[in-house]
């Protein structure tokens, strides 16, 4: 029940809703059929819900730009011709060219919402993540000292995901008031009743995760206002709105069949829906406008300036011994010393999943405590929440093990890139160097997961001098970085007159290799944890007369051209990686040999299988990254070459 005193909608107003109502329901059905796919029932039970929240909220077709504008994001984004059709008939966008283009390759009316398209704020599509996302724009919006409120309008099907008890309790923890879930509750998901599908308890979880919540009839345009009233104004906690509808609402034969969740009409049901609704069967006009017709390119900008003073890089000394984890706290706990409540500075946000110490983001929350949200064991709430606020004007870290921090949240990382974020995941015990932990806690298939994130860059350091300069490179760099790491100590990396090769005028240049070591003989690529052994082991080989160039890849998805060709001219190509040899830095560069023609032998050293439990250093011995193994496996393809 609806508590907050009624502010009654004019007739006139009622009356225009209804109307642009039945209009889009039409425009629902017309571009679903013509596109021959799409989902029209789950659209025409949220579109009451769109067109009174998009007439509510503090949003116009002029104002998209506004950094106080409310923002509403969509989480069952294959209820996109609802959307689109809500938007259309509200004066956001071209309704013709969204009918008559819906699921056309060059149009931004895809079968699920894009970031691309006025109005919307998140490309959505996986359920179970509007709500981390909706959560990302509240916290941003306390940042930052915006006024805005944020709407997340969700399926219940997508309730029994345990992304969305995770995103109500960090919204509880951290008290974003200003934040509605509208739920449209129609009770059907794509196998059936989601009473049979998956019970869920809707109203109870969220109450019992702190949240107020109210229940309305999700097609009554006066109660769903005065819900929205009430959860806007009462700032005492989160509100969810549970939406009772009907799927298929407005077309009888359509109504409460759960065939129509992703099915759309024939044109003898169409025309039979358009009759019931009184609109004109105009179909073949949108047939021919859909091969005439070229849609827009709206310019809405990803991209935002940053404004960060990375500070002076740190030197470390021959003798220090610590992991490159450290030399990345050590690195953000300065730049949030020289920018942290700067006027004028991005602002910058750290996110850990109950792993301060091992991560060192704990570094951070010395200097920034306000700025550092502690989210538990909730990597895939957290890894949407930290992608959705760094596209608000803020920079995000997101600090995480290897195998939580990519393998366990791929999809969410891979919407994210979708959506073109700024996120800085640092991931911390990769490879086998997690030692003892064991094979469920090895990430040794980071590379081969990240390659297939088309606008991730990966940086993979080889000492704590580079680790520094890294982590003030990428902070004023706009885009989604990831910064790999192991667990234990990384030595200094020395020239060869013994001083630290990355230390001193040494800057960081993304897509550029580093050579360590020269030599006519073979070529050592490698990155991470295979450069310091190599760099050894070149040294020792050398006492024998065999030089060997080494190259310190640690832009493995970027590759330095001149470097690989140099490499090749000795004839003799190793590779050494901890990481799986099937996906990782050795696949990588024979793929781009044989890509440009080039001719060398390749050998390969690195992870053929899972590991087991062991000190990190005898599983590294074991896969053949030690200085002895290293030495041996060079002379022996040395030997064969002749």
């Amino acid at each position: 029940m609806v508590t907050a005193a009624k502010r009654s909608l004019s007739s006139e107003t009622l009356k225009r809703l209804k109307g642009i109502s039945r209009l889009a329901r039409g425009d629902i059905l017309k571009m679903t059929t013509l596109a021959g796919s799409g989902h029209p029932g789950g659209s025409m039970s949220s579109l009451d819900i769109y067109l009174v929240v998009f007439s509510f909220a503090r949003i116009e077709p002029n104002n998209l730009g506004d950094p106080e504008r409310d923002r509403i994001v969509i989480s069952h984004g294959h209820t996109s011709p609802g959307l689109y059709a809500a938007l259309g008939r509200l004066g956001f966008l071209d309704i013709e060219e969204a009918v008559a283009t819906f699921r056309r390759l060059d149009s931004i009316y895809e079968g699920h919402i894009e970031r691309m398209v006025p109005g919307v704020e998140w490309t959505t599509g996986n359920l179970g993540q509007g709500l981390s996302a909706g959560c990302g724009f509240a916290l941003a919006a306390k940042i930052l000292g915006r006024s805005y409120h944020t709407y997340v309008i969700m399926s219940d099907g997508e309730q029994a995901k345990g992304q969305v008890a995770e995103a109500r309790r960090f919204a509880k923890k951290y008290r974003l008031n200003d934040l509605t879930v509208i739920i449209d509750y129609n009770q059907l998901q794509i196998s059936g009743s989601v009473h049979e599908v998956m019970p869920v308890n809707i109203r109870d979880n969220y109450l019992s995760d702190g949240w107020k919540v109210l229940e309305i009839d999700g097609h009554d345009y006066q109660e769903i206002h005065d819900a929205l009233i009430e959860a806007t104004e009462d700032r005492a906690s989160p509100y969810a709105i549970i939406a009772h509808t009907i799927m298929g609402k407005g077309v009888s034969f359509m109504e409460n069949r759960v065939q129509y969740h992703g099915k759309a009409l024939k044109e003898e049901e169409l025309a039979s829906a358009l009759a019931e609704l009184n609109l004109e069967n105009d179909l073949e006009k949108y047939r021919n406008l859909r091969e005439k017709i070229t849609p827009k390119r709206y310019g809405r900008p990803i991209t935002y300036k940053i404004r960060i003073n990375p500070g002076q890089p740190r030197n470390y000394d021959p003798e220090t011994k610590i992991p490159n984890r450290t030399a990345f706290g050590n690195a953000l706990r300065d730049i949030a010393r020289l920018n942290h409540k700067k006027k004028g500075r991005t602002p910058i946000v750290v996110f850990d999943c109950d792993l301060t110490a091992s991560v060192r983001s704990s570094l951070f929350a010395e200097v920034a405590p306000e700025h550092f949200f502690q989210a538990g064991v909730q990597e895939h709430n957290t890894a949407t929440i930290a992608g959705a606020i760094s596209t608000r004007g803020i920079i995000s870290v997101m600090a995480d093990f290897g195998v939580f921090g990519i393998d366990e949240v791929y999809n969410q990382m891979r919407l994210n890139d979708l959506n073109h974020t700024n996120l800085k995941l640092i991931l911390t015990h990769l490879g086998v160097d997690v030692g003892p932990d064991g094979k469920t806690h090895h990430c040794i298939d980071y590379l081969g997961l990240l390659r297939n994130l088309v606008h991730f860059k990966v940086i993979i350091p080889a000492d704590p001098n580079q680790t520094d300069r890294v982590i003030r490179y990428i902070v004023t760099e706009f885009g989604n970085f990831m910064v790999g790491m192991g667990r234990s100590a990384d030595p200094v990396i020395l020239s060869e007159d013994g001083a630290p090769f990355f230390g001193s005028d040494y800057r960081f240049s993304y897509g550029r290799a580093d050579l360590l070591r020269h030599g006519s003989q073979a070529a050592i690529i490698t990155m991470g944890k295979g450069v310091y052994p190599s760099v050894l082991a070149a040294d020792e080989l050398r006492k024998e007369k065999i030089e060997i160039s080494v190259y310190n890849f640690s832009t493995p998805f970027d590759l330095d051209h001149e470097a690989i060709t140099a490499a090749a001219k000795t004839g003799l190509i190793i590779t050494i990686e901890d990481h799986l040899l099937r996906s990782g830095l050795g696949s990588i560069i024979s793929s781009y040999l044989a890509d440009q023609g080039i001719m060398a032998t390749i050998k390969h050293i690195g992870i053929p299988t899972y590991a087991g439990s062991d000190h990190y250093y005898i599983l590294l011995d074991d896969i053949g990254i030690s200085v002895p193994k290293i030495i041996g496996f060079i002379k022996k393809a040395l030997k064969e070459r002749r």
